[in-house]
């Protein structure tokens, strides 16, 4: 067995197998860039050693900074994780020329399996399904036109040497073609090193089913069962599940089988994982697409139904050693399904966001098991992988283990930047997951219902939970600015008092009357003859709540709720009902941003903190209404920003390669006629 392995990764997977490698004795040794100094996974170490600069592509993706820190560091084995070296040859071949052990398979699979065309032509010879694809050798319109014939529409962009839905954009038309490739090469450029690509015919409605194999260097060969990851977003898994359900009749066994002969057609060894696209409702028809050399973000389901620790087992495999169990000794028992915690906002087209994490609650129950990173005081970059948590449930069946996932999100807590959870609960009770009724599409269709209905349904209590956590941090009437306004708390007899607040980006008043503890509360919107609550009574108590949050009871109309505020005076994260809303005082001059957001502004802001990728415009330039004006990269994935009406550019205030904060000012366009 190893003695030192060094973890070539970040993040979640590096706290993960570090956990597996210090449970089997084995020392662990990381790595850190200039973003991640004083990180969970760097602390988790027995020794560290540091990259360099932030971005990928000049610490985490820097193939001899990686080998010659393994060699300072004493390491004999690497492992890669998943994202970046993971699937690199290069790599796998490198550590070996340098006799450091790779826990991976040879570099002769990785790069069959690497190059998507080749994979095809290999499982195909062996008998497996496979989809019509053609790999661009450039992005000339001729070559883009005599490969869009050849494949036809609609077709799939995808990145030759990686995964994880990056880079992988469906098109209907040449057009939107020339759009996408060069994009789709940027992406896969940033976040695999390698920008090639290939088209692939694109299916309608499918399921996204994988078959997990372990190999050994002996010979031997099986398969742990198969997955669903059908629940995606932009080819991104969001959910996914062990085992699949309602497979027609000896589909299930034929996909097994195929997964193995495709492992065989490159001899593979080690974890890996073959991939299928099902089409709905079909009862023998399947295709093979790809075939990932590493440890999948979804092994833990798989872990939860087999038994096994899947990266023990990888590690062994590593090692020299045979496996420990042979086909008829693996048994699936219940089922699992995981949901990914990013930090992106559904609100905002579910773009990255960043920050500081201010709190973290991420329960765990029986049945339930959280893979994390985060922590209080954790900084989330947008150089990397926007992946926060996994949240992995698992029951005897598929409804204990969704009422079990679905429990612990609705417990669950972060606050300091925009997270999805809010999202991944209204996604987990839609009919359609909870019934089972999935397609590849499924998201795409609904996500934006759902991450509508995403945004808390809570806004106004959650204001007046806001100001009544105000009244209590004072202590006592008086105590706080806000109390002792003109108008508000008096000696002798408590009055009105009125704080206004913005709430989800809403203006609201709050007006309340009363102590913290026995307080009658109304709440509207400014102008508004009505009140959106109230007024009603509020009995309150506070509690710690832990991790700098507190806890509030509130028994509003006879109804008691628990309410979480963690924050401060300028921002706090109230969450009622497992349901979070962000409050704040409502600046001056709030009410400008209409005017900001009709298209009037003269500037254009970020969208996200990021890097300035390109700048598509000059001053002088007149653009029209929707023109690409900047794209600025974010966990490398690429975010246009749009001109918001016809203009003539003023001014550029940024150059490409600039790092840019959420809100930035990037383009001032000329106002409209009429207007100063």
């Amino acid at each position: 067995m190893f003695r030192r392995v060094l973890i070539a990764n970040r993040g979640e997977v590096a706290v993960r197998i570090a956990r597996t490698l210090r449970a089997m004795g084995v020392s662990v040794a990381a790595l850190y860039s200039d973003a991640d100094r004083g990180a969970r996974h760097v602390r988790d170490a027995d020794v560290a050693a540091h990259l360099g600069p932030s971005p990928a592509t000049e610490s985490y993706l820097d193939l001899d900074a990686v080998l010659d820190a393994a060699e300072r560091l004493g390491a004999d084995a690497v492992h890669p994780g998943y994202g970046f070296l993971s699937e690199n040859p290069d790599f796998a071949e490198a550590c070996r020329g340098r006799g450091i052990a790779f826990i991976g398979p040879s570099a002769t699979a990785m790069r069959a399996m690497a190059d998507k065309l080749e994979a095809k032509a290999r499982v195909g010879a062996a008998g497996v399904p496979t989809l019509d694809g053609l790999a661009l050798a450039d992005t000339t319109e001729a070559t883009l036109r005599a490969a869009a014939e050849a494949v036809g529409f609609p077709l799939l962009v995808k990145p030759s040497a990686g995964g994880g839905g990056k880079g992988m954009h469906v098109v209907d038309d040449l057009d939107g073609l020339a759009r996408a490739v060069p994009v789709a090469a940027r992406e896969a450029g940033a976040a695999f090193g390698d920008p090639r690509l290939f088209l692939e015919r694109f299916l309608g409605r499918t399921r996204h089913i994988e078959v997990q194999v372990l190999g050994d260097a002996f010979g031997n060969l099986i398969h742990l069962g198969e997955r669903e990851c059908t629940l995606q977003r932009r080819h991104q898994k969001v959910v996914e599940e062990c085992p699949t359900t309602g497979l027609a009749p000896g589909l299930r066994e034929r996909l097994l089988r195929s997964a193995l002969e495709a492992a065989r057609a490159v001899d593979y060894e080690s974890l890996g994982t073959v991939e299928f696209l099902v089409p709905v409702g079909s009862e023998d028809e399947y295709y093979f697409i790809e075939m990932n050399t590493r440890l999948q973000v979804e092994h833990p389901v798989t872990e939860c139904v087999t038994g096994l620790d899947l990266v023990e087992e990888q590690v062994r495999v590593a090692a020299g050693e045979p496996l420990r169990l042979r086909q008829d000794d693996v048994e699936l028992r219940g089922h699992a399904l995981e949901a990914r915690v990013y930090a992106e906002d559904p609100g905002r087209g579910f773009l990255p966001t960043s920050g500081r994490v201010t709190h973290v609650h991420l329960p765990e129950a029986a049945g339930v098991r959280v893979d994390s990173w985060i922590e209080r005081g954790s900084e989330v970059s947008t150089h990397y992988d926007p992946l926060l948590a996994k949240v992995v449930a698992h029951g005897a069946d598929r409804a204990e283990a969704l009422r079990r996932l679905e429990g612990t999100l609705r417990g669950a807590r972060v606050a300091g930047l925009t997270t999805n959870l809010a999202y991944l609960r209204r996604l987990l009770a839609r009919p359609e997951v909870v019934e089972g009724r999935l397609d590849t599409g499924l998201l795409d269709r609904v996500t934006d219902e759902v991450a509508r209905d995403a945004r808390s349904a809570h806004e106004p209590l959650a204001a007046a939970v806001y100001a009544l956590a105000h009244l209590a941090r004072a202590g006592a009437p008086g105590a706080d600015p806000v109390w002792t306004a003109r108008g508000a708390w008096r000696p002798g007899g408590l009055a009105e008092g009125v704080v206004r607040v913005e709430a989800d980006g809403e203006e609201l008043l709050v007006t309340v009357r009363g102590r913290y503890e026995d307080a009658e509360v109304s709440v509207r919107a400014p102008g508004a003859d009505r009140p959106l609550l109230g007024p009603v009574a509020v009995r309150a108590c506070a509690e710690e709540a832990g991790d700098g949050a507190t806890g509030h009871l509130l028994e509003v109309g006879g109804v008691t709720r628990h309410a979480v505020t963690v924050g401060g005076a300028e921002r706090t994260e109230v969450w009622v009902d497992g349901a979070v809303t962000v409050v704040s005082p409502a600046p001056v001059g709030a009410a400008g941003r209409a005017a900001s957001e009709s298209g009037r502004d003269t500037r254009l802001v970020s969208p996200l903190p990021g890097t300035v990728a390109q700048v598509r415009c000059a001053p002088g330039d007149a653009v029209a209404e929707g023109d690409v004006l900047l794209v600025v990269e974010a966990m490398k994935m690429e975010h246009p920003v749009l001109a918001p009406r016809d203009a003539r550019v003023a001014a550029v205030l940024v150059a490409a390669g600039d790092q840019v904060a959420s809100g930035a000012h990037l383009v001032e366009l000329e106002a409209p006629e009429g207007e100063p």
